[in-house]
């Protein structure tokens, strides 16, 4: 530590005798805690990515204290996620050099002293504040999980009625948006950037290298070497090794569960951050590979690959960026994942690359979009992050089919629905039912209006909203010519406004209108709906 309370670097010793010749043996930085200066024994990855000791971060939390690490950044410790990955490696890493893995966690009382000595140089360096607040919308953990049921298609083919369905087999899966008796709609388990085909491979995957087994098997030592290879100083090698593990795990469902292991996800990570193109791009599109079995995505998480992969979703070339987006989607599939993937940062990123010039990195980020706002917190930050305004235009594109999905989720929540009143987005929906012709897709026009009829539930601006919309003729048209659940939401809306109709006469709607933001604030826009 420094006088200005910047962490620069920290001094390790292993617990043995001075006599042990471990005792020389310095461990990789990425062991060693940046706020304690030890061997972390439970490692856990932050909100903002990096690694800390888990008790180091508790009392960082209970002194309400944000250090300032080496490169400047302050790190986010809202929530955490154990870095299983990196236990096992430092595991290891002490059997074979013969160093002590300390069985308890640090002292919580040293780990306070030495918090609170950071805590004093910190005050007598800059002036800026070393404080912050702790992030509003915590996570609410397994209470706020949607009741989502997971059922492969072999066991289950004609599953019970649920309000949250979610039926999946190896390539296909049946979703309904999170508003009861929502139409189904057919949505792909698998990326659009993920190709069983050989014939599918880019030009950043080709192997040239003929002294590598074409088909290894996925044992435990393939496994170390694959993992040592991953991580080669040579730049050659490390390409031909990550292509390698790209093509084994394309098709062969074994190696991906096998291959699947904490060393190696590690060195994936580390690809994942190379500034060599065929590195990064092939890491990525293994990493999706991976992800594809059920039992490996809570596993990938959990191993602090998310940070990497948002960076490289945000910055990296156009063709990684397709498959960082697959990759997303895929682990968001798994319930556990949805949180702790809308903590690490990715919805702002997958709101963005809704506009990307790659069909691929469109539909697989407005997907993951779907399968995150499945979550209540993932919701409020949706709506504080501004979907709304990003979404409501896509209804005219080729993604409005997804985009729909999204909003109905948003229109589950009473943050989603504020907003979406709010921005106009009754008019904009009932234009875009009125021009929705016989031969538009049956789901895009049942997910309208099912997104409609969940913003009238509870809400009296809907009324007055809807009527400056010419709703009644709208909803006339599909009670007579929709699909059955859309005839139905159609005539409940018809009641629910003629009810109104006859015992509100004399209220004035437009004074109604006005109570909250003005309903022309998408008015510019909406002729194009």
């Amino acid at each position: 530590m420094v006088g200005n309370g910047k962490i620069r670097k920290w001094r390790f010793s292993l617990h043995k005798s001075s006599s042990s010749p471990a005792e020389k043996l310095k461990p990789l930085d990425e062991f060693i805690c940046p706020i304690s200066g030890l061997l972390m024994i439970d490692p856990v990855v932050v909100s903002s990515g990096q690694t800390f000791e888990r008790r180091s971060v508790e009392v960082c939390r209970e002194l309400n204290f944000v250090p300032v690490l080496t490169e400047g950044s302050k790190p986010d410790f809202s929530t955490v996620i154990p870095n299983l990955a990196l236990k096992t490696t430092i595991s290891n890493w002490c059997k074979s050099t013969g160093a002590d893995l300390p069985s308890d966690a640090p002292d919580y009382s040293s780990i306070k002293d030495s918090v609170r000595k950071l805590m004093s140089n910190s005050s007598q360096g800059e002036g800026d504040s070393r404080f912050r607040d702790s992030e509003k919308d915590l996570l609410k953990g397994v209470a706020e999980k949607p009741p989502v049921i997971l059922a492969h298609a072999a066991t289950q083919l004609n599953p019970r009625s649920v309000h949250h369905r979610f039926y999946s087999s190896s390539s296909e899966e049946s979703v309904n948006a999170n508003i009861p008796d929502t139409p189904p709609l057919p949505l792909v388990t698998r990326p659009l950037c993920y190709s069983s085909s050989p014939s599918a491979s880019t030009s950043s995957e080709i192997v040239t290298d003929e002294t590598l087994d074409p088909k290894p098997n996925s044992s435990t030592s393939d496994v170390q070497n694959f993992s040592t290879k991953l991580q080669s100083l040579d730049v050659f090698e490390q390409e031909q090794s990550v292509i390698l593990l790209r093509k084994l795990t394309r098709t062969d469902e074994e190696a991906r569960v096998s291959l699947c292991t904490p060393p190696l996800l590690l060195s994936l990570r580390r690809c994942l951050i190379s500034k060599y193109a065929a590195v990064q791009t092939n890491a990525v599109a293994a990493l999706v590979n991976l992800s594809l079995e059920k039992t490996n995505k809570l596993k990938i998480v959990r191993s602090g690959i998310v940070p990497p992969l948002i960076d490289v979703f945000k910055f990296g070339l156009p063709e990684s960026q397709e498959h960082a987006a697959g990759a997303l989607f895929s682990l968001s599939l798994e319930e556990e994942n949805k949180t702790a993937i809308g903590v690490l940062g990715a919805l702002q990123p997958l709101l963005h690359a809704l506009g990307s010039d790659s069909e691929r990195t469109q539909h697989d980020s407005a997907l993951a979009l779907y399968h995150l706002s499945l979550v209540q917190s993932n919701r409020v930050k949706l709506v504080k992050l501004g979907a709304v305004s990003t979404l409501l235009p896509l209804l005219e594109t080729g993604l409005a089919g997804r985009v729909l999905l999204v909003l109905c989720n948003l229109a589950a929540s009473n943050e989603g629905k504020s907003a979406l009143l709010d921005s106009n987005a009754v008019e904009c929906l009932f234009q875009k039912l009125r021009t929705e012709n016989v031969n538009s897709a049956e789901s895009t026009r049942e997910n309208i209006v099912a997104c409609l009829y969940s913003l009238s539930i509870g809400s009296m601006r809907f009324k007055g909203l809807a009527k400056a919309a010419r709703a009644t003729e709208v909803l006339r048209a599909v009670e007579e010519s929709g699909s059955e659940r859309a005839r139905e939401k159609a005539k409940r809306m018809l009641t629910m406004l003629r009810e109104r109709d006859d015992g509100e006469e004399g209220r004035d709607w437009d004074a109604l209108l006005e109570g909250g933001v003005s309903q022309t604030r998408y008015r510019g826009n909406s002729t194009g709906f």
